[in-house]
């Protein structure tokens, strides 16, 4: 029998009926800003709270792969751990995941040569309530139509270990994903320079100085920042707002961005 990944937070994060979410990604990529780089990102980073608060940044992101679906056959998610204490980089065993879109496969061989390498570990506890990954998939899945998944929840990891596990999957028809949102529930006005410095640090590839407080996908993004450094890519920043520009009051606010590594 199939082992499959059900979804967690339709309904909660996302709409949980299929008309529904696909009328809400499609809105939301068709007020995207259209991208202007001319080449594919081989990375993003997008923001992964509920659609209302982030979907629009998470579109500046995944309109720029507009051009380019048709060559992207692969993609690799690496998404923080909220829900379960992490050490190290955890695969789930499932074969397939669903969305309200349908089931996403999952590529089985690279997961079981993932789970070879340093610190990586099949952990399906990882994956059960985590909402961090899952709201990436019905984006990819309205951009880029058929896929194969490469789901990874990264906790406490070295960026040294997450740089290993991108490496093994890098080539020129897999696109890596990055799922983070920035700060946490600073004033709108700090929030606004929290961030701006974050970005300026991502656009840097400086993984030394980014931390916890500045984005909770720090760990996948020190990995990422550093493949970026070692394969000569830049980083665009293409989206900073926060949920004070999107749903809610700006007394407390989470920011959000969308990054293209080129």
């Amino acid at each position: 029998m199939t082992h499959i990944k059900h979804p967690a937070v339709a309904g909660l994060f996302y709409p949980g009926s299929a008309d529904e979410l696909a009328h809400t990604v499609d809105d939301y990529m068709r007020d995207a800003a259209v991208a202007t780089a001319g080449q594919r990102p081989h990375a993003l980073i997008a923001p992964h709270a509920g659609y209302r608060y982030s979907g629009a940044i998470a579109a500046s992101a995944y309109a720029t792969l507009r051009p380019w679906a048709d060559a992207i056959r692969r993609v690799v998610v690496l998404a923080p751990s909220h829900r379960v204490p992490l050490h190290g980089i955890a695969l789930s065993s499932a074969e397939r995941f669903e969305t309200p879109l349908g089931e996403i496969a999952v590529d089985m061989p690279t997961v079981l040569a993932l789970a070879g390498l340093p610190n990586v570990v099949v952990l399906d506890a990882a994956f059960a309530e985590e909402h961090a990954l899952e709201v990436q998939l019905p984006f990819l899945q309205r951009v880029l139509g058929t896929f194969d998944l490469v789901p990874l929840i990264v906790g406490e990891a070295a960026a040294g270990d997450v740089e290993r596990v991108i490496d093994a999957c890098a080539d020129d028809h897999t696109l890596i994903v990055v799922s983070s949102d920035l700060s946490h529930y600073l004033g709108y006005d700090d929030c606004r320079r929290r961030d701006r410095a974050t970005s300026a640090l991502i656009e840097a590839l400086d993984d030394d100085v980014i931390g916890p407080y500045d984005a909770c996908g720090v760990f996948p993004i020190r990995g990422l920042l550093r493949t970026a450094r070692a394969h000569d890519w830049h980083a665009e920043t293409l989206d900073v707002r926060n949920s004070g520009d999107t749903a809610g009051d700006r007394s407390r606010v989470v920011g959000y961005g969308a990054y293209a590594f080129y």
